[in-house]
């Protein structure tokens, strides 16, 4: 593993718990609000989606746009899971997801399909298949 890609896994291991530590600052504050916004959504999902190393840019923009929506899932499971069990506080639901971002900086990154496709290729199904000189209807 290179250098960057052992940078980038510990920045998403302690961006939970920074954010965690971020709730010791004032009610009000800027930095502790933002901080932890920033956090719920893109730490976990980016922890889980990281690009393996040697993936194409297509694969990075792939990852930043699902980063959002996987993190805010996470924590909405989280945060439902933790009502359910009638143990949510702010402090617990950032040491889940805290948690969970550790672990999963620590494996390796799903592979994304844009990731997967080799430089050519087109997905299947797109605009124009079975149409032209083929003769096909």
């Amino acid at each position: 593993m290179n250098r960057t890609k052992a940078q980038l896994r510990a920045v998403l291991a302690l961006s939970g718990w920074v954010a965690l530590a971020a709730t010791l600052l004032p009610a009000g504050a800027f930095l502790r609000w933002a901080t932890i916004l920033l956090f719920v959504t893109f730490g976990p999902g980016l922890a889980l989606l990281h690009p393996q190393s040697g993936v194409r840019p297509p694969a990075r923009l792939e990852t930043l746009a699902l980063a959002a929506p996987v993190s805010w899932s996470l924590a909405t499971l989280t945060a439902t899971a933790l009502f359910l069990v009638q143990g949510f506080s702010t402090t617990v639901f950032l040491i889940s997801l805290a948690a969970f971002c550790t672990v999963a900086a620590l494996l390796p990154g799903l592979p994304l399909p844009a990731a997967m496709r080799q430089a050519g290729d087109e997905p299947s199904g797109a605009a124009g298949a079975g149409t032209g000189a083929g003769g096909e209807p």
